[in-house]
């Protein structure tokens, strides 16, 4: 007779914590906005200046909420699809053959308004082939989470050692700029690729939501999916387009980010439960208010610290933080569960 109070109880505090989660986004993303490499506060919007760096300031945080959200809905996918509970886009490679596909088209010459639909569409390429390698040396989506994991890192190295060589041929001038995109960074470059990719990424976050009942009956096992009435091999090809596809966007907007796609999903499945009907909007609310922490972080922490102009890339903080997450997870996802 007490277990139908506990899981009422604890249904409603997954309820609680949903909507505590989803009220603090925008209360965190105006925060955000205050901490800059100029010091904290908002600037003196009375002078051009001051206008110049609250705009900067506006831009990388609404560029943090896409890619994050992206990042997340992406780990989601990957760890429903796969029931990997360490599936996601960097760790899978995913990012870093979206990124050597951006940085070749980047390297080549796409600039000016052919960017917007070359540079966007080289790293879905180069992710969807990264993907499709990382699942045939595994074995397929069946493939065990350790096979999985050491063909992603496999794959990745060979991308990376491409990307190195066409980084040491470039030419000085391009040199910088691909460098510190491969490094993560969510200064603005072009307002219309910020905007193409937002479009993107809002379409495949709803995509992926639409595909929720599926995916949480997917957590039980194809087989069980299956004589469910879920089209299990339809549903998996395009779990991993979509995934393929809002992960690319997110790195030919700001490069390499990694773990955000582990760290965010984790944590709000522990918080609010597995139902991906609640996961994906909270886990992609949750991812872009993350990383846009993260990114005020990473731009004002030096300054502040020892007084320099001096910004950390916001994909070396996010990747100090998921690699301790990343063994945690490891060491303790077969006593805790996958969904842990």
């Amino acid at each position: 007779m007490k277990m139908p109070c506990r899981e009422s109880n604890k249904s409603g505090r997954q309820q609680v914590l949903l909507w505590v989660l989803v009220g603090a986004v925008p209360v965190v993303a105006l925060i955000c906005l205050l901490f800059g490499a100029s010091g904290f506060g908002v600037p003196e919007l009375s002078t051009p200046m001051g206008r110049a760096i609250f705009g900067l300031r506006l831009n990388r945080v609404f560029t943090a909420l896409v890619v994050g959200a992206a990042l997340s809905s992406a780990g989601c996918l990957f760890q429903a699809l796969l029931r990997n509970p360490l599936a996601e886009p960097y760790v899978l490679g995913v990012s870093s053959g979206a990124a050597l596909g951006a940085a070749g088209a980047i390297l080549l010459g796409a600039g000016g308004g052919f960017m917007l639909v070359t540079l966007p569409a080289a790293a879905f390429l180069g992710a969807a082939l990264t993907m499709g390698l990382v699942l045939l040396v595994a074995g397929g989506v069946r493939a065990s989470i350790y096979s999985l994991i050491l063909s992603g890192v496999i794959v990745s190295a060979v991308g990376s050692s491409i990307l190195m060589f066409m980084v040491s041929t470039a030419s000085h001038e391009s040199l910088h700029s691909v460098v510190w995109w491969m490094l993560g960074n969510l200064q603005p470059t072009s307002p219309g690729l910020l905007a193409t990719c937002a479009v993107v990424v809002v379409g495949g976050i709803v995509g992926i939501w639409w595909m929720a009942p599926d995916l949480n009956t997917l957590t039980l096992g194809r087989d069980t999916a299956h004589h469910v009435g879920v089209k299990t091999e339809f549903v998996t090809f395009m779990g991993l387009v979509l995934a393929t596809l809002i992960t690319s966007s997110a790195v030919a907007v700001a490069g390499l980010i990694s773990f955000v796609g582990l760290i965010v999903p984790h944590t709000v499945r522990s918080l609010i439960g597995p139902d991906h009907r609640r996961l994906i909007p909270v886990a992609a609310l949750s991812g872009g208010a993350f990383l846009a922490v993260c990114d005020a972080v990473a731009r004002s922490l030096l300054p502040l610290l020892v007084d320099l102009p001096i910004e950390i890339p916001v994909g070396v903080l996010t990747a100090l933080c998921g690699g301790p997450f990343f063994l945690f997870i490891l060491k303790w996802r077969g006593r805790r569960g996958w969904i842990g």
